[in-house]
C-alpha cells in the first residue's frame, strides 16, 4: 500500500509540475505570437493606406481629363477624329545639269529636248522633273532632277567623226545563236551609248546586197540602231536629215546608186526652172 501510495503523489506531483512547465511556457508564447499578429496588422494597414492614396490621385486625374474634355462650349460629334497635321516633303535639292531647249540622249527613247522643269507632287513628295519631248515619236517624257544621271549630253564632232570610222570598219559577228547576239544587240541600244549603237549598225549592216537574207528581228534592230544614231548626227552636225543620211550611208556603203542618181538629176531639174525665171 504504502509503495502505491507513493506511486500516486508522485504522479500528482509530476502532473502538477508539468501544469506549471505549461503555463510558464503560455506566459512565454504569448506575446510573442501576439507581437507578430501586431506587425502584420500594422503593415496591411499601411498597404491600404498607399493604396487608397494612390486611387485617390488617379480619379482626381481622369476627373481632370474628363473635364477638359468636356467643355460646355464645344458641341461634341460622333466618330470626331483629330485632324492630323502632314508635312510636305522635299526632294533632296541637287543642281541642274542640263538646261531648257537642251537635246539630251535617253537610253530607252534616243534623243529628245527639253521643253520645260515642273514641281510634281508624287506620293505627297515635291519632285522637280525635266519635261522632255521626242519629236520622233511624237511623245513626253518625264525624269527626275535627281535622277538625271540616266541622261547623256550630246556627242561632240570628234565622237561623231570616231563613230563613222567604226561604221567604215569590218564587221564583227559571232557564231553564237541568234537569241544571244539580239539580246546583247538589245542591251547595247538600251545602253544609249552612241559607240555601243555605231557597233550595232555596223554588225547589222548589209550594205547593198540584196542575195543576203536578213530576218524580220535583224531588221528590226537595224532600223532602231539606225534611227537613233541618225537623229544624233543631224543634231550634232546641224545639217538637215538627208545630209546626216548621206554620211552614215557613205560610212556603211548603203543606197550608192540611189545617192549617184540623185546627183546626176538634180543639175536636170535645175535647167528649165533656169529657162523659166530668163524667159
Amino acid at each position: 500500500m504504502k509503495n502505491i501510495l507513493k506511486k500516486i503523489l508522485s504522479n500528482k506531483k509530476s502532473k502538477k509540475k508539468v501544469k506549471k512547465k505549461v503555463k510558464a511556457a503560455k506566459k512565454v508564447v504569448k506575446p510573442k505570437k501576439i507581437s507578430k499578429v501586431l506587425k502584420v496588422k500594422k503593415i496591411t494597414k499601411d498597404l491600404n493606406k498607399n493604396k487608397a492614396i494612390k486611387d485617390t490621385k488617379n480619379k482626381n486625374k481622369n476627373k481632370i481629363k474628363v473635364e477638359v474634355k468636356n467643355d460646355p462650349l464645344r458641341i461634341p460629334k460622333n466618330n470626331e477624329q483629330k485632324p492630323e497635321i502632314k508635312k510636305v516633303k522635299k526632294q533632296e535639292t541637287e543642281k541642274r545639269l542640263f538646261k531648257v531647249k537642251d537635246y539630251v540622249v535617253y537610253p530607252k527613247h534616243g534623243v529628245g529636248q527639253i521643253t520645260e522643269t515642273k514641281k510634281i507632287n508624287i506620293g505627297g513628295i515635291d519632285v522637280e522633273t525635266y519635261i522632255l519631248k521626242f519629236e520622233k515619236d511624237k511623245a513626253n517624257g518625264m525624269v527626275p532632277v535627281n535622277k538625271q544621271s540616266h541622261l547623256r549630253p550630246l556627242a561632240t564632232i570628234n565622237q561623231i567623226n570616231k563613230c563613222v570610222s567604226i561604221l567604215k570598219s569590218k564587221p564583227k559577228i559571232k557564231r553564237s545563236m541568234w537569241s544571244r547576239r539580239a539580246q546583247e544587240y538589245e542591251a547595247k541600244i538600251s545602253s544609249g551609248k552612241i559607240y555601243d549603237l555605231a557597233e550595232v549598225v555596223r554588225d547589222l549592216n548589209k550594205g547593198d546586197d540584196i542575195m543576203i537574207d536578213q530576218s524580220y528581228s535583224e531588221r528590226q534592230l537595224f532600223e532602231k540602231a539606225y534611227e537613233r544614231l541618225l537623229s544624233e548626227f543631224q543634231i550634232v552636225m546641224g545639217s538637215n536629215l538627208e545630209d546626216a543620211q548621206k554620211k552614215l550611208d557613205k560610212a556603211l556603203k548603203r543606197n550608192l546608186e540611189k545617192q549617184a542618181l540623185k546627183v546626176e538629176e538634180k543639175p536636170a531639174v535645175e535647167e528649165p526652172v533656169n529657162q523659166e525665171v530668163t524667159e
